[in-house]
């Protein structure tokens, strides 16, 4: 409502690699219905008030977690397969894109990364995904190396 283009909420306290911090479960039953209220209060405020078709969520972490629990009752760092949640901005949402192996170790169809993300993200904020940036010695950085998520539009 003030001209924000974008928002960041850094909502932590996900790193469960078990005791003497809480077993994966335990953590589990306290922190994920938190994120749900909080999310789900998110996105129906946003669409009582008309502004989820202009408005982009986006959940995410930065890494997955270990198909397997760990003998400390939690769950280690894995970056072959995380998840994210994508609503509001006029997306096509309620699809899941991607899937994994059984066990949830690596991808198996479509794999999604990071960077198709924010192409994605970039692609909604009117942004072409292919742009640069340059640096103070005038060096190119593309902004994304990712592809558009074309099903979400």
């Amino acid at each position: 409502e003030a001209g924000v283009r974008v928002v960041t909420l850094a909502y932590g306290r996900w790193d469960w690699h078990g005791m003497p911090h809480g077993t994966n479960f335990s953590n589990a039953r306290e922190h994920f219905p938190m994120l749900d209220i909080a999310l789900t209060a998110l996105i129906e405020d946003l669409e009582r008030r008309n502004m989820l078709d202009n408005t982009t969520v986006l959940v995410w972490g930065e890494f997955g977690r270990t198909p397997k629990i760990n003998p400390n009752g939690g769950r280690d760092h894995w970056p072959e397969v995380a998840c994210a949640i994508l609503a509001g901005g006029g997306l096509r949402t309620g699809q899941v894109i991607g899937s994994t192996n059984r066990n949830a170790e690596h991808a198996k169809d479509r794999p999604v990364t990071f960077q198709d993300v924010f192409a994605t993200l970039y692609h909604s904020l009117g942004i072409d995904p292919q742009s640069e940036i340059r640096d103070p010695l005038n060096r190119p950085h593309p902004i994304s190396r990712g592809r558009v998520l074309e099903r979400v539009f």
